[in-house]
């Protein structure tokens, strides 16, 4: 009995503690206050502004870009993108070409007459500013060696580029190239669409490159001495 006397105190004791300390944190108040709150009506949202519908025919713009200035109308082509103004400000004419290719011609003509086997290519755009390889004319095929080997090309500063030349044969279809350092040497002579290079075959895998360019920007080339002292 006094066991269970003692117990029951002792509980008495754990509650008046609970309840003296729930009156310090004042938890009682907090939450009549939350409840309070929860309760009372909440005020009616801002309401936004309603945006002005387009007309017909009229572009809408991105709340994003509405502030910043008018854009050019590309429907109405009243102007050019600036890779459309950047291309035709680069793409030679038919004459500048033309031109390019026939001192280019001129100059391998004057290489065979002292029997040293030289091809024209023309650069396109792909092959002057994106290509990572440079493919030889298949009448030039005789020339080279049947085995991929590395090779070299001697700009008209004396400047050697090395790259690998390849020659894959598969059936009745030959393909023979430059690649892995054609794409330096294209950079680094800032090679365009219409320019006309002239490969002479110095050695087995060796060639010297003379570059005639079809741009009015560059000065016209100046390769005859170079020619002359070979003849």
């Amino acid at each position: 009995m006094a066991a269970s006397n003692s117990y029951e105190e002792q509980r008495r004791r754990q509650m008046e503690d609970n309840r003296r300390k729930l009156d310090e944190l004042r938890l009682h108040h907090l939450s009549a206050a939350a409840r309070e709150a929860a309760a009372r009506p909440k005020p009616n949202p801002k309401p936004r502004p309603k945006r002005k519908a387009p007309e017909p025919g009229e572009l809408r713009r991105s709340g994003r870009v509405a502030g910043l200035p008018e854009q050019p109308n590309y429907l109405k082509g009243d102007y050019r993108g600036v890779y459309e103004a950047y291309a035709a400000s680069k793409t030679p004419t038919d004459e500048e070409r033309a031109g390019a290719v026939a001192k280019a011609e001129e100059l391998q003509r004057r290489i065979h007459r002292i029997r040293w086997p030289a091809f024209v290519k023309p650069m396109s755009h792909e092959c002057a500013t994106r290509s990572i390889l440079m493919q030889f004319p298949k009448h030039f095929i005789k020339y080279l060696p049947a085995h991929d080997e590395a090779a070299v090309l001697v700009d008209e500063a004396d400047d050697e580029f090395h790259m690998m030349y390849n020659a894959h044969r598969k059936g009745k279809h030959c393909h023979y190239y430059l690649d892995k350092g054609w794409r330096r040497f294209a950079a680094d002579h800032d090679l365009a669409d219409g320019d006309c290079l002239v490969f002479h075959m110095t050695q087995r895998a060796k060639f010297k490159v003379y570059i005639f360019r079809a741009s009015p920007d560059y000065e016209s080339d100046q390769t005859s001495d170079d020619s002359e002292d070979e003849e």
